[in-house]
């Protein structure tokens, strides 16, 4: 009996190329199951409801702020109760940061963590060298460099949302704490709006027509911006012949004594509570969760994987100029976003309010009190 696997991802090499080519490798080993993958946009990746793609796609690659609603309304199965206990410890074990813990909510497994991203900084080597420049090491450097406008601000308003919050732990709070009153202190939240509105003033005001993808293919090409300070890392764009031209990438500049912080990106791959087919969607999800497919074929088909053990593999730093290596310490002390049933509303109205400031639309004070006032509205936080 043959058997039909329908999934869905995200539009992007990054996000369909593994998957198309262990969807291949798995049909070879197994012939009677068939997977098809299909793509979204990477906007509707980041908060598009998960409830109806659940019911249409028995794989989905999703992003860990949904675990809220999946686990309130059922939406995947809860690995624990379906695969052996020994595997979940190994990715636990053996996953780049909090990308295993992610997919963790309200005492179940929701996901297997199959790709790890946050924040990185990005670079052409070949234009800052020409420019007579360097690659920046602190904030006051950076802010320099973008008055000489060779940086490029990724601004995309959903990206700017996760600034916010990374410098908010920057500025010594993490954000969403035990006060559900407010994300974050007034003094804090404020300071961290008032740095990154410093910073988009020094750079061209087009960065926030930019998403992460567009920023970098944006610095690939012939352009005066020679350096991003941060944007959810591709490895893609370091490989050879991938774009025009071949990118650097490395950990962020520190500020106030300390390397700036990141907040946690990745994906899981998740199987629908709905499926047919629940014993060769998780067959499935297991193999391209494991190492030998995380280090071998998922890396090489273009994925950015979530096993440490792949990060740290010779011939995957070797193909992508070192950056798994040089970005893992960004990408492991990455911030971790919450997870409530509702956050993925929130995330969709909030970055109107952080852009609104950095654009100097509203002050500062005014964007925190919008923000505070939206996460309110959710009772479930």
């Amino acid at each position: 009996m043959s058997i039909l696997l329908r999934g869905i991802t995200w539009d992007h090499t990054r996000g369909y190329g593994p998957m198309a080519a262990t969807a291949r490798c798995w049909h070879d080993l197994h012939p009677e199951v068939e997977i098809v993958w299909e793509k979204r946009t990477l906007q509707a990746f980041a908060d598009e409801s998960i409830a109806s793609l659940a019911r249409r796609f028995d794989l989905l690659v999703v992003d860990h702020p949904a675990m809220g609603e999946a686990a309130t309304h059922g939406l995947f199965l809860p690995l624990e109760q379906h695969l052996p206990v020994e595997l979940l410890r190994d990715q636990a074990a053996h996953g780049v940061g909090a990308s295993h813990a992610s997919y963790q909510f309200n005492g179940s497994q929701w996901a297997l963590a199959i790709d790890a991203a946050a924040p990185i900084a990005g670079w052409r080597e070949d234009a800052l060298a020409a420019a007579g420049e360097r690659v920046p090491q602190t904030w006051a450097e950076l802010l320099a460099l973008a008055r000489r406008g060779r940086v490029a601000f990724c601004g995309w308003p959903i990206d700017c949302l996760m600034y916010f919050y990374a410098f908010c732990v920057n500025e010594g709070e993490t954000p969403f704490g035990a006060d559900k009153s407010r994300i974050v202190s007034d003094a804090v939240g404020v300071a961290a709006l008032l740095a990154l509105k410093e910073l988009a003033d020094a750079c061209q005001p087009d960065g926030f027509t930019r998403n992460p993808i567009r920023t970098w293919e944006w610095l690939a090409g012939r352009v005066p911006e020679a350096y991003c300070p941060f944007a959810y890392g591709y490895s893609n764009y370091a490989r050879a012949d991938y774009a025009a031209h071949r990118l650097k990438f490395g950990g962020l500049v520190t500020r106030n004594g300390r390397p700036l912080t990141s907040t946690l990106g990745g994906t899981g791959l998740a199987v629908s509570a709905r499926t047919d087919h629940a014993a060769a969607a998780l067959a499935y999800a297991r193999h391209v969760a494991g190492v030998g497919t995380q280090t071998g074929v998922y890396t090489a088909a273009g994925g950015q994987p979530a096993c440490r053990r792949a990060w740290l593999d010779a011939e995957n730093n070797r193909l992508t100029q070192d950056y798994f290596r040089d970005t893992l310490a960004t990408v492991e002390t990455a911030y971790l976003r919450p997870r409530f049933d509702g956050y993925i509303d929130f995330q969709v109205k909030a970055p109107m309010h952080v852009v609104a400031a950095l654009q100097g639309q509203i002050p500062p004070p005014a964007a925190l009190d919008r923000l505070n006032a939206l996460y309110r509205d959710y009772p479930a936080r």
